[in-house]
């Protein structure tokens, strides 16, 4: 392959990515100010995955631009592939087992956060990064940081697939879509929770397809499409199913008076 095929290649990547990066970042400041205004845990874990997600997309935007190196190989395998995906279905927990499960959970995920961290950072690499090639977990570290990116990838995404799914199949038979009554939830348009359900799960079996694709398109290539397309219909299937739900809150009733009282 020619020394401008390659080039023109890596500006493909380089914009996937950067599109990618894009539209991490407006899910994180669309779940962010949701979160500043309602105060929803579900949204909070939302907005820290989506981040993550914007950091994970901006790694790859830049190692497609610039080149790969140790550090940004590190930051895009932490964010990419061993957290982001566990705080994506801290929200799906909130939002099917209530909040004191979710609150168990949380706490649980902050501490595996912080020592996934600590291990991806320090961990002891068997070969060097090559700028122009794309590195992998396999060839890069040992078992302990693929272990975490295994759990924290695979386990989560069967809880966001499982949880959409459920709430769809229960929404269209018009009950609770939560499986706790602790996260009773009132929808007023069951068509588009559903197809929104469907679209969560929809972006996340994406966001797991990087490997299938990447014989066909090579490894940077997959994952900046199946990053780009995945987090497309992440952000879709949110913009529809959050408008398709009032959460029962004795508390936002109370600011809502309150609300009310201060302009009479």
């Amino acid at each position: 392959m020619s020394a401008t095929a390659v080039f023109a290649l890596g500006g493909l990547n380089s914009a996937l990515a950067g599109t990618a990066t894009l539209i991490a970042t407006a899910f994180t400041l669309s779940t962010a100010d949701r979160w500043i205004k309602r105060r929803q845990p579900h949204e909070l874990a939302w907005t820290i995955a989506m981040g993550l997600f914007a950091i994970g997309s901006a790694c790859l935007w830049w190692a497609e631009s610039t080149g790969w190196n140790l550090f940004v190989f590190r930051m895009f395998f932490l964010t990419g592939a061993v957290l982001n995906v566990s705080w994506l279905a801290l929200g799906t927990v909130y939002l099917l087992g209530g909040q004191q499960l979710g609150n168990r959970i949380r706490q649980f995920l902050v501490y595996l956060s912080g020592l996934a961290t600590g291990i991806v950072l320090v961990a002891q690499t068997k070969v060097e990064i090559v700028a122009d090639q794309f590195p992998t977990g396999k060839e890069v570290f040992g078992v302990a940081p693929r272990i975490l990116a295994a759990v924290g990838s695979g386990v989560p995404a069967l809880v966001i697939i499982f949880g959409a799914l459920w709430s769809a199949w229960r929404v269209l038979r018009k009950k609770n879509p939560a499986l706790s009554t602790g996260a009773q939830r009132a929808v007023f348009s069951s068509g588009r929770l559903a197809t929104g359900n469907i679209l969560i799960a929809t972006g996340t079996l994406v966001l797991s397809a990087s490997g299938t694709l990447a014989g066909r398109f090579g490894e940077d290539r997959a994952f900046a499409i199946t990053l780009l397309v995945g987090v497309s219909i992440l952000f879709s299937g949110f913009l529809v199913a959050s408008n398709s739900t009032r959460e029962k809150s004795t508390q936002r009733a109370t600011q809502y008076l309150a609300s009310a009282a201060s302009w009479q």
